[in-house]
């Protein structure tokens, strides 16, 4: 426990540390080294952790923050022991506002005045552009997404909006229907572009039964409308886990080890 608050000090005290107003440029990017790269004119910090198995690549994208916060500090471990649990090079992103990503076009999730940036399909097709220059760089052809909260939620819109993208998807405490949460017009999450996700996709649909921010039903309701779909699903129960590092949980874990040994 007090590990977990020592480290959550850690990353709230780093904010300010790595907040970043000045627009960069691809060739600044490319110039900060190899755990950087220029996608969606953005420049984003990355961790890789080698794997040997050859054209598979998994890619762990947090959900939100506090504004300017190190997620790479939390996710870089993570990163390491699915690589390492998988033999799959493994990658976790800093989206923009985070660790030393770029705020080009887009401030951090959480930064003040915006609301409901994940749901925005501007930030979802920026993703899909950032998934997709991981993907080419890395030379993979199977990829399996894993996705916290807001993470998870972009994860599974884009499934519908680019469905040859992403083969496996874990979705730990997600929202997949935004128009529950708010009358918000101009929104989009995966109910929207259910019918265009491939029926080859799998997916894994993580619930914690003591998270109060993304509610078991929520998970629960979704798959079964994604079985009724036809998709490939399974729904995860992860007992007693809060919404917090509810994606590094043993069952999220297992679910990520089912998923890519298939």
């Amino acid at each position: 426990m007090l590990k977990k608050s020592l480290l959550l000090s850690s990353l709230v005290l780093s904010s300010s540390l790595y907040l970043n107003a000045t627009t960069i440029s691809n060739d600044e990017c490319t110039k900060k080294g190899d755990n950087f790269i220029y996608a969606g004119n953005e420049c984003i910090e990355y961790k890789k952790f080698k794997g040997e198995v050859e054209g598979a690549l998994n890619i762990i994208v947090h959900g939100t923050w506090k504004d300017g916060t190190d997620t790479l500090a939390r996710y870089a471990p993570f990163a390491e022991d699915i690589a390492m649990r998988t033999d799959i090079t493994t990658i976790a992103v800093a989206l923009p506002g985070y660790s030393k990503s770029s705020t080009n076009k887009f401030p951090s999730l959480s930064h003040n005045g915006v609301e409901n940036l994940a749901a925005k399909k501007e930030y979802v097709e920026f993703l899909d552009e950032l998934v997709k220059a991981l993907k080419d760089k890395y030379d993979a052809s199977t990829l399996t997404y894993i996705g916290h909260s807001a993470g998870c939620m972009m994860g599974a819109t884009l499934t519908g909006i680019d469905p040859e993208l992403i083969n496996n998807i874990v979705c730990a405490g997600g929202v997949y229907n935004i128009h529950e949460k708010t009358d918000v017009k101009g929104l989009i999450s995966i109910v929207d572009v259910l019918d265009k996700v491939s029926k080859k996709t799998k997916f894994a649909l993580v619930y914690g039964t003591a998270d109060d921010i993304s509610v078991p039903k929520t998970t629960i309701d979704f798959y079964n409308l994604a079985k009724s779909k036809g998709l490939n699903a399974i729904l995860v129960e992860a007992k007693d886990a809060p919404h917090l590092d509810l994606d590094m949980t043993n069952e999220s874990i297992n679910a990520i080890l089912e998923l890519v040994e298939e």
